[in-house]
């Protein structure tokens, strides 16, 4: 009996040291060719996006113009942001890296959010940014970023920025996915569809129904 015991032991013990390196880099996966061109047209579902057959690729499959453009400002958060994906940039496919661009009208804000697959590193380029995040021991980390100043924001955590200048604000933001997906906090929880119910809000956030009835109207479309 305490043979087989070791010996289902070290069965474990070999499946885990398997599984450990897998879970230990779980990220965007490396190419294992030159590159991977999205294919949009493409009705196939993957994890990830078809690669375009190598002899269809283009130079323009690489290339994105536009990022010198300022975005649309004009709506109720006075922020646009850019987005350099996979899904704009088919070359990024597999690639596990993207970009975007941050405008900020004054007072401009990017809500608290989160990008599930990706660590964010922001900066500046012109104004005054507030930006932050907050740990899962809701520890918050937050700074004043000034034009050439750069911040980090983790993989997952909730994070935000404000533009606190006297103007427009401008920033770079590399992601460490190709599709690093963005979820806002109160979207996700006044906006869903179906909603979530009042009472699991009502308890969440110390309000009452009418508050959550209020706060839910903000966010239909």
């Amino acid at each position: 009996m305490e043979m087989l015991k070791q010996i289902v032991f070290l069965a474990l013990l070999v499946q885990a040291s398997t599984l450990l390196p897998m879970l230990a880099f779980a990220a965007d996966a490396d190419p294992i060719q030159d590159f991977c061109v999205a294919d949009g047209t493409s009705k196939i579902t993957v994890n990830g996006l078809v690669c375009k057959d190598a002899v269809d690729v283009k130079v323009t499959d690489f290339l994105f113009r536009g990022l010198n453009k300022p975005g649309n400002t004009n709506n109720p958060t006075a922020n646009a942001v850019t987005p350099v994906f996979a899904a704009q940039l088919p070359g990024l496919n597999t690639l596990g890296i993207s970009m975007a661009r941050l405008d900020f009208a004054q007072g401009g804000v990017n809500v608290p959010h989160t990008h599930p697959r990706a660590t964010e590193i922001l900066t500046v380029l012109q104004g005054e940014l507030y930006v932050g995040f907050v740990s899962t021991g809701n520890q918050l980390f937050a700074a004043t970023l000034y034009a050439g100043d750069v911040f980090v924001f983790p993989k997952g955590l909730v994070h935000f920025q404000l533009n606190v200048g006297k103007g427009a604000a401008v920033a770079i933001a590399g992601l460490s996915s190709q599709n690093p997906g963005v979820q806002q906090v109160g979207r996700a929880l006044f906006g869903s569809s179906p909603p979530v119910g009042d009472e699991v809000l009502e308890k969440a956030f110390g309000i009452n129904q009418k508050a959550v009835q209020h706060i839910r109207n903000n966010f239909k479309a």
